[in-house]
């Protein structure tokens, strides 16, 4: 993990989550490393690292954040190969 990885993440899911409508625009985030998706990966990676206290704290944020990206996307009928890395990356997008 690089300095300050947790807060650019967050800042993604906060820039993300400001995007009208019911579900995400595909179009709006679809750069290879700077996805949503990709922040979700470097919390998960970040929580593997925290002491108890901050794991804690990070895991109540990440549980907000995982119902909204939940709530605003859709389930991907073709991504049993993604599940691998992480339930977010079976989820899609409106296009």
């Amino acid at each position: 993990m690089w300095p300050n990885a947790v807060a650019v993440a967050l800042a993604r899911f906060e820039w993300v989550f400001q995007q009208p409508g019911r579900y995400l625009n595909a179009s709006e985030a679809s750069s290879p490393g700077i996805e949503v998706e990709d922040a979700r990966d470097d919390l998960e990676q970040a929580m593997l690292h925290l002491p108890a206290g901050a794991k804690r704290d990070l895991g109540r944020l990440i549980t907000r954040l995982d119902e909204e990206f939940e709530r605003r996307t859709l389930p991907e009928p073709h991504s049993v190969e993604s599940a691998m890395f992480g339930w977010w990356w079976t989820r899609t997008r409106e296009r």
